[in-house]
């Protein structure tokens, strides 16, 4: 018997609801599009989402995808949230980001790239602050900052830009020869630091707030104008992000600086490995939020309420079975803590009321249903609520949310979508290891019955491996959608270690990496055969990042289980990735210490050693850039598949991309060469 996994008794009711509200846009569309590879590019996405502060309209970014060697270029607009048509604010790609409303509502600021073809900012194509009317016009250019401007904040009566610019310093003791020699690149030494500037928008001066001896990756002006809270590390390597980030106040009157969050604090957490994220002062000033992620273990949301003994902190307590997913923002002016937080693979946005002086309220789901939650933003009274969701019918689109399952969609971005022949998705569930409850996104073809035969199956393997797959529609260059229009069944599990299923399965992977979860991958792959859905013979995995790792260890811990396999930016030998990756903490956090400690556990967790293993075709991707995988795995793991044990496949590397492909040319042919790929030793009947 097929399980279909199910949050609660109205799971059915909601998804009938969707299916009207995903027909509603355009009732007399007919679907009779079948799904191609080309369509991923048409998807508009939507983001950035910013109400105004009487709650009238709100502001977006649309980012489309440009053609060839092109990446998405994206653009602002603006709907207003009384359902009247949208109006688009900037062209050319403008590179719209972050936008601010100024407190009455006539102006957005934002950042942006001016495409002038200058050699001078701001039309030298570097990322300024800029001011629109919400009436539409040209847009001014409020900074010219040599190298641009990566983050601003508005004052809260408008009159005042905070903005942080960048300054390269060269330590000591090496500094003369490292100057000298500047085109070469360094270990260390050679720093990337930020300063804060604010620039007087009425009589236009500019002075220095805040000299640049620090890395500032966040910084959000508090209500009442009086600090700047920051994330901040000495260095700008990522790798700095992972352990020594802090969350620091400057008080602008003083120029005194209090951190909140020192290494006695760090010290009380399950890993020291943590990165500070998503900064939100509390509408009275008096407190600020902010959350703790970590590879491997649950994050956490903290507040730091100022005192009369300083700046105690306080842990907030996630509601049962939900992982934070982002978006901290605290509600108007009230002490109502707001995010967005994943459970049973819905990301919904929840609120915890009253958080203060060290105690918290209820919680409750403020926009929920089988959803899929990206950016939301309120009015300035907390009142008005604008999300941006994805359904298992309808791409992403803008919604005013009236109450917990309750919206009225504001945009219709992607009208395309309405005509697209849909695959049959479904939330489903098996016995993994340690006999948990595991589960994961099913696509069957579209009309698809059981009593038609086993299909063709893909096994897709999500990144993080702290994330998961969603339930929700979703065209993807890794499978999701393509598959089950080319007539495959492609399960995407949430194997241990996946976030929406509770504390206890996401940290179970910590010291069991190359074990549980390929236990959970094995057991979803004979499930699906069991079921009748997958055909033995013809199933398929794939992956790209963890996703890859794990597509790598699968083809070693299964020999015989898959005919085909796609294997992108994976690891093969944890001792090289802990070296060479920027973000090593993920590796020491998973094996439990560093590779001189846990050498044997380090050898377990990488399929490396095993590779004598494998039998199935391997397809190879990687970018020839990547920081976060190197090509080293890649290119280690095409050696010994092709020229030591002579096992078909290919390695194609993606000359200068990082650790996802950025243009339209390179996801298209990684797209193309999959479906080849699963296509001839899946489906053609004389396989080599």
């Amino acid at each position: 018997m097929l399980t279909v996994a199910s949050p609660g008794k109205t799971s059915w009711i909601l998804i009938i609801s969707l299916l009207l509200i995903g027909t509603s846009a355009g009732a007399a569309t007919v679907r009779d599009h079948e799904i191609e590879a080309e369509d991923y590019f048409d998807i508009t996405v939507l983001g950035n989402v910013s109400v105004s502060p009487d709650g009238s309209q709100v502001a977006y970014s649309e980012s489309r995808w440009g053609r060839g060697k092109e990446g998405r270029s994206t653009d602002l607009w603006l709907a207003a949230t009384n359902g009247k048509a949208n109006q688009r604010l900037t062209f050319d790609g403008f590179g719209a980001s972050s936008p601010s409303w100024d407190p009455a509502g006539k102006a957005i600021f934002f950042l942006g790239r001016s495409k002038g073809g200058q050699e001078s900012a701001p039309h030298d194509g570097s990322r300024q602050i800029w001011r629109i009317s919400p009436a539409g016009g040209q847009p001014v250019a409020m900074t010219r900052v040599e190298k641009g401007v990566s983050a601003f904040q508005l004052s809260p009566d408008g009159s005042t830009l905070f903005y942080k610019v960048n300054k390269e310093i060269t330590d000591e003791p090496w500094k003369d020869l490292k100057d000298k020699y500047s085109d070469l690149e360094f270990g260390h030494g050679v720093r990337n630091l930020h300063g804060i500037r604010k620039l007087d928008l009425n009589t236009w001066r500019d002075e220095e707030v805040l000299a640049a001896d620090s890395v500032i990756w966040e910084m959000v002006l508090s209500p009442d104008g009086t600090k700047m809270a920051m994330i901040t590390t000495e260095d700008n390597e990522q790798i700095f992000m992972e352990g020594w980030s802090r969350v620091d106040v400057l008080d602008l009157a003083s120029g005194t600086i209090t951190t909140l969050t020192d290494q006695a604090w760090r010290d009380t957490h399950k890993s020291p490995y943590g990165w500070l994220e998503d900064l939100a002062w509390s509408g009275d000033s008096k407190a600020v939020a902010f959350a703790i992620a970590y590879d491997g273990f649950a994050p956490n949301i903290w507040v730091a309420e100022a005192g009369d003994a300083g700046w105690p902190l306080q842990l907030i307590s996630r509601p049962e079975m939900v992982t934070y997913s982002g978006g901290l923002t605290w509600r108007g002016t009230s002490r109502t803590l707001c995010f967005k937080g994943e459970s049973m693979a819905r990301v919904r946005v929840y609120g915890i009321e009253d958080v203060k002086n060290g105690s918290q309220g209820k919680s409750r789901i403020l926009a929920g249903g089988d959803v899929v939650t990206g950016s939301f933003s309120f009015d300035a009274k907390g009142k008005k609520l604008v999300a941006n969701i994805e359904t298992i019918t309808t791409a992403n689109d803008l919604y005013l949310i009236k109450g917990e399952t309750k919206r009225a969609q504001l945009t219709h971005a992607n009208p395309q979508v309405d005509t697209w022949i849909l695959p049959q998705i479904q939330h489903v569930s098996w016995t993994g290891a340690d006999g948990d409850a595991c589960y994961g996104i099913l696509e069957l073809p579209p009309g698809y019955k059981k009593e038609e035969g086993p299909l063709p199956t893909i096994i897709e393997l999500h990144g993080g491996p702290t994330s998961s797959s969603k339930f929700r529609l979703r065209l993807w260059i890794y499978g999701r959608a393509l598959m089950a229009a080319k007539g495959y069944a492609l399960l995407s599990p949430n194997y241990h270690g996946s976030t929406g299923y509770g504390d206890e399965f996401l940290e179970k992977l910590i010291g069991r990496e190359n074990e549980i979860e390929v236990t959970d991958i094995a057991n979803a792959t004979h499930w699906l055969i069991e079921e009748g859905i997958a055909d033995a013979d013809r199933i398929g995995v794939m992956g790209w990042s963890n996703g890859g790792y794990l597509t790598n260890c699968m083809i070693v811990a299964e020999p015989d289980m898959f005919a085909a396999a796609s294997s992108g930016a994976g690891v093969l030998d944890m001792t090289i990735q802990w070296g060479i990756e920027d973000t090593p903490g993920h590796v020491i956090n998973y094996v439990e210490g560093l590779p001189w400690q846990q050498a044997e556990h380090y050898q377990k967790a990488s399929p490396l050693y095993h590779l004598d293993r494998v039998k199935t075709p391997t397809l190879i991707h990687v970018g020839g850039s990547d920081p976060r995988v190197p090509p080293a795995h890649s290119k280690a793991l095409y050696r010994g598949l092709k020229h030591y044990l002579g096992v078909p496949c290919e390695l194609i590397v993606y000359p200068g991309e990082p650790h996802g492909l950025t243009t339209h040319e390179n996801r298209l042919a990684k797209i193309t060469w999959d479906l080849a790929w699963f296509e001839k030793y899946l489906l053609d009947d004389e396989k080599d």
